[in-house]
């Protein structure tokens, strides 16, 4: 049967609920893909099976995401290593990133996670696809960073960054600054967070960078700023971070809400917390618990900045009732 004819039967398999079925038949897909001659004449079905391959890759991956099955991912992502020896390496790299991102949605995964990145990079390096290969390190070094391995992380940091400088892959480059930059402000050495940062916009100048990235840079420009308690300097850069993860409907964005609303108060301006909620981009996660949690410590601020302004007034209205 054609990977076009079995790839119909599995997603009607899914839609129907059948995740057996339907696991099976993307199976079937991606061994029937690997048999194809890949010096068959015709071309165009040489093509279709890659397109129905990859289609498969991605829905297995959908898959074992939805059941929480970070070993049946990490397995689907060392399948995909034949599909790859046949496509684009950019087209490559783009699709392992797509798979490993279903793993964000798989709690306590890290172990698998960092496993799977490892056995990869050992791939990579050994095919000789060196930007797969710094893709797939900076992630790793994003894993050590969310979970406080500061050391292999600047170890990784400063193997990466000696690759980076003599290939001159300047948006790597920047994400990998970006990530130093993080990793020194963990362990709290703020002077090389800040040269790490500036390192980052650097690189970054030199590129189109990326909406998300861009908001990134923002985002720890903000931070910085807010650990030197430069709060407006660090509320506009926060405000920058904000919409651009808005615009991009990025779960990042309210991170920075609640950045901002930190900012507010630290500037003894609590009553702004609840007009900046009020805002087009803002009102939107107004009644999320996270926002509530931000109005609370505004409200607490505030009853406790009127009481200080208001203390002798209202010590002598008490001594009135005593």
């Amino acid at each position: 049967m054609a990977t076009t004819q079995l790839l119909e039967k599995a997603d009607a398999a899914l839609a129907a609920k059948n995740v057996k079925e339907a696991e099976k038949l993307y199976q079937e897909v991606l061994s029937t893909s690997s048999a194809i001659d890949v010096h068959t004449t015709n071309a165009s079905v040489q093509q279709q099976t890659l397109r129905d391959q990859e289609k498969a890759l991605v829905k297995l991956g959908e898959l074992y995401r939805d059941q929480k099955n970070a070993q049946g991912l990490s397995n689907v992502i060392t399948q995909s290593r034949s599909f790859m020896s046949s496509t684009a390496k950019a087209k490559t790299a783009k699709l392992i990133r797509t798979l490993l991102d279903f793993f964000n949605a798989i709690p306590d995964s890290y172990d698998i996670q960092k496993q799977t990145l490892i056995d990869n990079i050992a791939w990579a390096k050994a095919e000789k696809r060196i930007f797969l290969k710094h893709s797939l390190e900076t992630r790793l070094v994003g894993l050590q960073l969310d979970t406080q391995q500061y050391r292999p992380a600047l170890a990784l940091i400063d193997t990466l960054l000696t690759e980076l400088k003599r290939l001159d892959d300047k948006m790597i480059l920047t994400e990998v600054h970006l990530l130093e930059s993080r990793v020194y402000r963990g362990i709290g050495n703020f002077p090389k967070a800040k040269a790490a940062l500036t390192s980052s916009r650097t690189a970054a100048n030199s590129i189109y960078c990326p909406p998300l990235l861009q908001a990134a840079l923002d985002l720890q420009s903000g931070i910085l700023h807010a650990e030197d308690k430069d709060y407006t300097t660090a509320y506009s850069y926060f405000f920058e971070s904000f919409e651009n993860l808005s615009a991009q409907g990025d779960a990042g964005a309210l991170g920075a809400l609640k950045y901002m609303l930190l900012c507010k108060v630290m500037l003894n301006l609590p009553e702004d917390v609840n007009s900046l909620l009020t805002v087009k981009l803002a009102a939107k996660y107004a009644q999320l618990r996270d926002v509530e949690s931000m109005r609370a410590v505004a409200r607490a601020h505030q009853d406790r900045k009127a009481l200080r302004e208001y203390k002798d007034g209202a010590s002598r209205t008490f001594k009135g009732f005593s």
